[in-house]
């Protein structure tokens, strides 16, 4: 299967992939876990562009292209085969970051995004998407105050950070079947019983 993670910056996403795959793993299932944009040779070159400040001049549909340009190369390269082998796929950000960033961030066109990201994916879809929820003030300044990666996109407005999590809400409350919404306020540990135990009930429905 393929689960994907998903939600605003500093809402703690890398550390609960993570945490989620090794719990799958002491259960006895092949896990691969990846994140985008990246874990390619391509993808990576494409993620420098991305989150240099440098780079501060690019417009939205030039970083809605190269974030779908590594997509694609992650789907064919990464995420098919490993779902091919039957392993379970956890991915840190996939198409839903691009309609929530680019799409309602950027206030871009949403069906013109949609109709992009599905070429992109060779319309690979998620079975389920886990949406670490969290204030955008909150998820920010848990960010910097971590030291870890201040890349160009977190540097945008604060009123661009609350529409990209309004957009992750409108599109959860759509399709409730393959979304689940985790407070990520909460601590570490409890994010990750709570991602535990929805994945359980998944599972023991399938």
């Amino acid at each position: 299967m393929f689960i994907t993670f998903e939600g605003p910056d500093g809402s703690g996403k890398t550390l609960q992939v993570q945490l989620l795959a090794d719990f799958l793993k002491r259960k006895g299932f092949p896990v691969f876990s990846a994140r985008e944009p990246g874990d390619t040779t391509i993808g990576e070159q494409i993620r420098k562009v991305l989150m240099d400040h440098n780079n501060a001049a690019m417009h939205p549909r030039t970083e809605t292209l190269l974030f779908c340009a590594a997509r694609a190369q992650l789907v064919e390269e990464v995420i098919k085969p490993h779902l091919v082998m039957g392993e379970i796929v956890i991915l840190d950000r996939y198409a839903d970051s691009t309609m929530a960033y680019q799409g309602y961030g950027h206030q871009n066109d949403l069906n013109l995004i949609a109709r992009l990201l599905d070429f992109a994916t060779s319309g690979l879809e998620p079975d389920l998407t886990f949406l670490l929820d969290i204030d955008p003030k909150i998820g920010l300044a848990r960010r910097q105050s971590s030291g870890g990666e201040w890349n160009r996109l977190d540097a945008y407005q604060i009123h661009y950070h609350q529409r990209v999590r309004a957009g992750y809400l409108e599109m959860a409350k759509a399709d409730p079947s393959r979304w689940k919404v985790i407070d990520a306020s909460l601590p570490p540990d409890m994010v990750q019983s709570k991602l535990q135990n929805l994945l359980l009930l998944y599972l023991s429905d399938k």
